[in-house]
């Protein structure tokens, strides 16, 4: 079966189930193997410019009619597709079914296209299944869905221990997925927030992020603030930082003044809805209460200060 994952998420998945696609996107890069398979995209955007660039870019794009991906159709007709993985979710993250329907109807093949869509964390664990089903991997892909819900389950019944434990009380978050304009994430972010421990009162689960003025940031005061946008690793974060630790009333968050502000890998972990989302919330669970999980990875999550000194 030749499988043509157009997402990272997807790519991850198809991977955990057994399965190695025959073509990626260009962003494809976890395992390592997938950077070195044919990539059936392209973007019209520069990746590594900053937020507010990059925002101006997709405006750009968008306007002229050139979208902000394109498809590589001599590239997807060699590779023969049986099934296509794409998602519905955010036409500016990743290639959107609208596109992967009108590159299918020009090539020789007629492969299924499987659409993700997940907008809350149980959407992101049932996506591994519904991909799994779709490439013949049923049983696999329920094992991994299974031990995906149990690490969760399993970082809900630490924070409860703790909290019980020691009175402790869950702290606001804020997850800022962009820096230019603001933006808090959205999606399935709330819940994982909620599974590692957190209260994020800024964003109802499922629901899409938005820009935000800052002073609903301010009002909000968010005891920890984590700085996770989309599509950046913590390099690009650094470079980027000020674009959030700049604005009037950051000094002032509760969570500045407590030392604790975080930048997370967004690009592959916060904002990529595949297996790796639990790694999130175990991560973002070492966030919020220290004293009952260890720290994370430095390559995933860093002080957003200690990045500062390091960028």
């Amino acid at each position: 079966m030749n499988v043509v994952s157009l997402l990272p998420s997807a790519t991850e998945i198809l991977y955990a189930v057994g399965v190695e696609p025959v073509g990626v996107s260009h962003e494809c890069d976890y395992p390592p193997a997938a950077a070195e398979l044919p990539a059936v995209n392209y973007a019209n955007v520069d990746p590594e410019a900053d937020s507010a660039d990059i925002n101006a870019q997709v405006a750009e794009a968008e306007s002229s009619g050139d979208g902000v991906y394109g498809i590589r159709m001599d590239v997807l007709d060699d590779l023969d597709p049986d099934v296509i993985v794409t998602q519905g979710i955010c036409d500016v993250c990743a290639v959107d079914s609208v596109l992967v329907e009108d590159a299918v109807s020009r090539i020789d093949a007629n492969p299924e296209v499987v659409t993700t869509d997940p907008h809350r964390l149980d959407d992101v664990v049932g996506d591994v299944e519904r991909v799994g089903a779709a490439v013949d991997e049923e049983a696999a892909a329920a094992q991994v869905a299974a031990d995906l819900r149990e690490r969760v389950d399993a970082v809900r019944e630490r924070v409860a221990t703790h909290l019980d434990r020691t009175g402790g009380e869950r702290p606001r978050v804020a997850v800022f997925d962009w820096l230019d304009p603001v933006m808090v994430a959205g999606h399935w972010m709330p819940d994982v927030v909620d599974a590692a421990g957190g209260a994020y009162g800024m964003v109802d689960p499922g629901e899409n992020a938005r820009p935000r003025e800052f002073s609903e940031v301010v009002a909000y005061d968010p005891e920890v603030a984590i700085a996770a946008p989309c599509g950046f690793g913590l390099e690009q974060t650094a470079r980027d930082r000020d674009a959030l630790t700049g604005r009037d009333g950051w000094t002032d968050l509760a969570a500045v003044k407590a030392g604790r502000t975080w930048a997370l890998d967004g690009h592959h972990y916060a904002n990529r809805p595949g297996p790796r989302i639990v790694d999130t919330v175990e991560h973002v669970a070492a966030m919020l209460h220290p004293e009952a999980f260890d720290a994370p990875p430095r390559d995933a999550a860093r002080p957003l200060d200690e990045l500062r000194a390091e960028a």
